[in-house]
């Protein structure tokens, strides 16, 4: 029975990318246009004030050369020796109130304009006024000859100065919202082709099931998506070939367990419950078949766990120490000329899991066993070579041929069976486990200076972790000069 996938809601991560860089993009440019407006603005209004500084610093100067005998000549020179600005208006003011004026401007008989310009023609200053026309402007220079009074008014218009920057603004908002338009679809095609491996990704984890992990997904370019999907890559291989063994370990075992449930169910079935010689029999046979099947599930066991993370619990161990436990153990296998070859330069500690080192060897040993006659010679030995703890169980039995060196490290892989070897051909397989649950390898090496085989269980040569620790503080003053240290050995966490 399958399952709908669960619908999608809310938006796409494209599309969220798009709003994002749309709204970021919309933002930037508002925030530029009222910078530029507030700059504009005050690069304006200094302008006009230096406009108007002008004028009436050339109405001064003109004025100090004293070639005018009135006020009103003064201010008609000045107004025929200037020519004001398109928005600009020149005002001449006599004390009795008759104005001059260049150019002619219908302003001056406004009576608002009147109005507003009278405290101004004495005390002088700035005044703002709101016309038909717009705002304007006016500033007076007051001026002075004997008793004479009169000023100068320089009127300036806002409204033709800011229609100028408002058609500025406008242009910029049509060329902000059509450069924001491109950027959100610039972000929009660019997200999509960023996001494309990502889909792929969606696309073929949908199709992935359990009897099908073969798809990959291509990798383009050089960039993080191309990374995450090669890390996705090996997890499909990871998980092909995990699968790949658990369907297989599933296969051998039930082939293995068949037989030994074959046997019992035919001696139940033939069983004759009358007679009690053949009961005691068949229950003795059955009681060795049911053992048998315990030792297989017990090794079946020992190698499913062995993929777990808590399958080995490493710790600081002395590997000489080590290696003469597993020869005393070892002799009870059988009656051979048991060796230790230990090298004098191992380390005095090491961090290994030593009850599965130990297990490891004895599988070893026990197999070195059922190889060689009595009185055969078996060496038990390790070595470091490098950055590896190299153990080894070498006898002089027969050996092994060159196309079963690897197969017999496999579930169930046996290569020529001694009589009364009644094992699964599991043994080496869970050596195998071992070493690579350290980080390391089994192997066999056939041909060497002795006759026979020579097992090996390689494994990391690591160290204890050794970090000083400050001593506590003394509840009384201590009486030594010198300082004092203790030591911590710190063991590598489980593999």
């Amino acid at each position: 029975m399958t399952t709908d996938p669960p619908s999608r809601s809310g938006l796409s991560v494209r599309t969220r990318i798009t709003a994002a860089v749309a709204l970021l993009v919309t933002f930037a440019l508002a925030g530029a246009g009222l910078i530029v407006y507030w700059v504009e603005s005050r690069a304006l209004a200094e302008t006009l004030q230096q406009e108007v500084e002008q004028e009436l610093d050339e109405f001064v100067a003109l004025q100090r050369t004293g070639d005018f005998a009135t006020v009103r000549d003064l201010l008609e020179g000045f107004l025929t020796r200037n020519v004001p600005d398109d928005d600009e208006l020149l005002v001449g003011w006599i004390g009795d109130g008759r104005l001059v004026q260049f150019p002619e401007d219908p302003l001056v008989d406004d009576p608002r304009f009147l109005e507003a310009v009278a405290p101004l023609v004495v005390e002088g200053g700035t005044t703002y006024l709101d016309t038909d026309r717009g705002e304007v402007r006016i500033t007076a220079q007051p001026v002075a000859q004997g008793s004479q009074r009169g000023a100068l008014l320089v009127v300036t218009y806002l409204s033709e100065d800011r229609a100028e920057l408002g058609q500025t603004m406008r242009t910029y908002t049509l060329v902000a919202l059509l450069s924001a338009a491109l950027v959100t679809g610039a972000a929009a095609w660019v997200s999509g082709r960023l996001l494309r491996p990502l889909r792929t990704l969606h696309l073929a984890a949908e199709t992935i099931t359990a009897t099908d992990l073969s798809r990959r997904l291509p990798e383009r370019g050089n960039d993080d998506i191309t990374a995450l999907t090669r890390t996705v890559n090996g997890m499909l291989d990871r998980l092909e070939h995990a699968f790949a063994g658990q369907r297989q370990f599933l296969d051998d075992a039930g082939h293995e367990l068949r037989t030994p449930l074959t046997v019992l169910r035919g001696h139940l079935e033939l069983l004759d419950a009358d007679d009690p010689r053949e009961v005691a029999e068949t229950r003795a046979l059955l009681l060795d078949e049911v053992d048998r099947m315990g030792r297989l599930v017990g090794e079946l066991i020992v190698l499913a766990k062995s993929d777990r993370p808590d399958f080995l619990s490493p710790g600081p161990t002395d590997p000489s120490a080590l290696l003469a436990a597993v020869l005393t153990k070892a002799r009870g296998l059988g009656e051979r000329e048991w060796v230790l070859e230990v090298a004098p330069d191992l380390p005095a500690e090491l961090v290994l899991d030593a009850q599965r080192v130990t297990q490891a060897l004895l599988a070893l040993a026990d197999n070195a066993v059922k190889h060689t006659t009595p009185g055969g010679r078996i060496a038990v030995g390790a070595a470091q070579v490098g950055a590896t703890l190299r153990c080894w169980v070498h006898d002089d039995g027969p050996g092994v041929a060159a196309e079963d060196r690897e197969r017999i490290f496999s579930r169930f892989g046996r290569a020529v069976v001694p009589a009364g070897d009644d094992g699964f051909g599991l043994g080496l397989s869970i050596v195998a486990a071992i070493a690579q649950a350290h980080g390391g390898t089994a192997y066999v090496e056939s041909g060497t200076a002795r006759s026979g085989a020579r097992f090996v269980l390689d494994v990391p040569a690591v160290l204890p972790v050794v970090l000083p620790l400050a001593p506590p503080d003394p509840p009384y003053p201590s009486d030594r000069s010198g300082p004092s240290e203790r030591t911590q050995v710190l063991s590598w966490p489980t593999s």
